[in-house]
């Protein structure tokens, strides 16, 4: 018999009260929020009730290329074209962020010019960051490195803000 799965949604916090949202496909719910509450507890963590904080974040659609892909004028350009709200280009990849109803005008738009990309769909931006310091930085990335090694989790998405010489610290340490 085939297994029913179901996408859940988990809201919580982790230390120093940053938001953290977790996206899972389960086919048993009550495996899978004992794990993820097991998760956050044993990190300084709390599992919320739903919608206790997604209200610090935006549902937006994100397309992503790689870097190499194309200049970042170009993929502005084009982006900007298609409909997008907003592109951050980097050294690795260029995001280009959407609203919800855009997401799939947007990448149609890019595809033509640019090929498929390397990953689209929804994600939860934070509009609330939660600024950090070092102890607790490296708390809330053990927790989303449990939740990302966690089978049922899709996807994981914090408002955590840390400073680059405290993150280069904690991955040196890691």
């Amino acid at each position: 018999r085939s297994a029913d799965y179901q996408e859940i949604r988990y809201e919580g916090y982790g230390p120093g009260g940053v938001a953290i949202i977790i996206e899972t496909l389960t086919d048993n719910r009550n495996r899978t929020v004992g794990e993820v509450r097991a998760i956050l507890t044993k990190h300084g963590g709390t599992l919320g009730e739903t919608n206790s904080v997604s209200f610090m974040f935006d549902q937006i659609g994100e397309i992503v290329y790689p870097a190499d892909k194309a200049e970042p004028d170009d993929v502005f350009e084009a982006a900007v074209e298609a409909g997008a709200m907003n592109v951050e280009s980097g050294d690795e990849i260029h995001e280009i962020h959407t609203d919800l109803e855009q997401l799939g005008t947007v990448r149609d738009g890019l595809e033509k010019k640019f090929g498929e990309a390397e990953k689209s769909g929804l994600i939860w931006k934070a509009n609330t960051p939660a600024e950090v310091g070092e102890e607790q930085a490296a708390s809330v990335i053990k927790i989303i490195d449990s939740l990302e090694d966690n089978d049922d989790v899709q996807a994981v998405f914090t408002n955590f803000e840390v400073s680059d010489d405290i993150l280069d610290k904690i991955m040196a340490a890691g």
